[in-house]
């Protein structure tokens, strides 16, 4: 197949327009022409340029070779690279015909991925997720949310789908990907329900509600390939013998005995990173970030981001990522952008508040919201492997008590952050957190450092998008979820640097930041443990 980049369409193209446009591109006629699709489709919506889309389709033609060569000096028409998936192993290759299954802990998009590619290959995984189903999660959720009730196993992070189902469903990154795994993801989901234009679209995202039924769908797969998926089973320790995992310890369940051990376990489950560094399983701090959630009017954002495109249905609401290297030293940049979109209460333990944010597919709430956070290290919170726990845990405790003490999350006026004063009243911005927030003063709910970076972002980032320091806009504390606070370090053949048999991955593990990439990396691990089957 043939790939052509850079082909440039208005908006409001007729269907028709875009084959049109291949075969003026490439100097043939319809008949020559077999069949093309859609790789990419990305908008210019630069101010005094007119409106366009911009694709890269990959084609067949006849006589591509010829084709090929004709064109040979064009970088913006080449062979299409293949982007197929190509399972490693099959478990029917495996030597011994009785082999312990593999088990994978956690059932977010690293584990479903890890789950369905291993099941797909015939090994029928054994899944351990320590929240419920998805649809039940969904309800327990909402008790937070509606009645101030949180259920510390079923919540935004623990759960069916991890944390990822209660986010925009963003389905891009910047992970190399030479293997074009994320196109299985992509493919994947699409299988299971999620529209079609998740496949070309610039920035794909499914929703919420629509990642419930996907997700649904994939459970059912792995479990008709022979894989078991068993819910509220909550890991509370490992048997390692001679420096290889031989086991799991499940709270109320017999031990489950494995010799091949996924751990995709999600950002947030701080007692099982206690419990396996207790046992010895090599870990490290890595640094993550800090901040607020920042909400404005999403009209506002259209218009400093699309000018006259601003609500283009074609285009929908707008995003943004800004950056600010601030002079104190410190990084702050926007965060899990959601366009569209609600602050999500994202707690899963008790008497602590933590945000995220969230979109419907549909993107189409009052407000836009972005983590506004900025980065730290190690040196920040030392102390060992689990000191960033720690770090988390006191803040998040402190914006509890800022809050009121009820889950209700601290909150403040960006005029009044701005000027050092606590805020008394909403303007035309009503933030959407729920349970509900508590407006204070926001300079004693991360450090100093921390505070007077972010003071001096909000202004610079005004630079670039018209309005983003509006008085009225709404703080609303705090980010700190943004990424594992530790790495789980796994060698070359993805397994921990000192305990055989044990595969770290994902999010948790530190090796993966979004549902896409945390897929990705589910892939890799689950081709890692396929293929050390079949050297036994």
């Amino acid at each position: 197949m043939i790939r052509i980049t850079e082909l440039r369409l208005p908006i409001s193209h007729a269907p028709e327009a875009l084959e049109e446009a291949i075969l003026q591109r490439l100097k043939i006629s319809a008949q020559d022409l077999i069949r093309f699709n859609i790789f990419k489709r990305s908008y210019d919506a630069r101010k005094n340029v007119a409106l366009a889309f911009i694709y890269t389709v990959d084609l067949s033609v006849k006589d591509e070779e010829k084709l090929l060569k004709q064109f040979s000096h064009d970088i913006h028409i080449r062979p299409s690279p293949d982007m197929s998936y190509h399972f490693v192993a099959k478990a029917s290759q495996v030597k011994s015909e009785s082999f312990e299954r593999p088990v994978v802990i956690g059932f977010g998009p690293c584990g479903i991925f890890a789950a369905l590619v291993l099941a797909q290959m015939g090994f029928k995984p054994i899944v351990l997720e320590r929240g419920k189903p998805v649809r039940e999660r969904t309800q327990d959720t909402w008790g937070l949310w509606r009645k101030n009730v949180l259920n510390p196993e079923s919540n935004v992070q623990f759960g069916e789908g991890g944390a990822g189902t209660f986010s925009d469903g963003k389905l891009w990154s910047q992970i190399k990907d030479p293997k074009f795994y994320g196109r299985k993801v992509i493919a994947e989901f699409i299988k299971a329900g999620a529209p079609e234009e998740i496949r070309y679209v610039a920035k794909p995202h499914i929703g919420t509600f629509r990642l419930v039924g996907v997700v649904e769908r994939m459970r059912q797969e792995i479990i008709e390939l022979g894989g078991e998926i068993r819910f509220s089973q909550k890991v509370i320790g490992f048997d390692i013998q001679n420096d290889q995992i031989t086991g799991v310890k499940i709270e109320g369940h017999p031990d489950l005995s494995a010799n091949h051990v996924v751990l995709a376990l999600g950002h947030s489950a701080r007692d099982t990173f206690e419990i396996l560094h207790a046992a010895g399983v090599y870990m490290e701090a890595k640094p993550f970030s800090v901040g607020f959630r920042i909400e404005h009017p999403q009209s506002l954002i259209d218009k400093a981001r699309l000018g006259p495109h601003a609500g283009n249905e074609l285009i929908g609401a707008a995003d943004y990522k800004l950056v600010h290297h601030a002079k104190n030293g410190r990084a702050v940049y926007s965060f899990c952008m959601c366009p569209g979109g609600t602050v999500v209460a994202a707690t899963s333990e008790p008497n602590r508040v933590v945000t995220n944010g969230m979109s419907q597919y549909s993107r189409n709430e009052r407000n836009a919201n972005a983590g506004i956070v900025v980065g730290i290290t190690p040196d920040d919170y030392p102390g060992g492997p689990l000191a960033g726990i720690d770090f988390q845990r006191a803040l998040e405790s402190k914006a509890y008590d800022l809050g009121g003490s009820n889950y209700e999350a601290p909150g403040q006026l960006v005029g009044d952050f701005l000027a050092g004063k606590a805020s008394a009243e909403f303007g035309s911005v009503i933030p959407s957190y729920k349970p509900g927030v508590h407006l204070t003063d926001l300079a004693d709910a991360l450090p100093p450092y921390a505070i007077e970076a972010i003071r001096e972002a909000i202004p610079a980032f005004e630079k670039q998008i018209k309005g983003f320091s509006m008085k009225d806009a709404v703080l609303t504390g705090i980010e700190t979820r943004t990424s594992s606070p530790l790495r789980i370090t796994r060698g070359s053949n993805f397994q921990s640097l000192n305990i055989k048999g044990l595969y770290p991955a994902g999010e948790g593990a530190g090796y993966a930041g979004g549902i896409l990439s945390a897929g990705v990396d589910g892939i890799k691990v689950a081709e890692a443990v396929a293929l050390d089957y079949l050297s036994k």
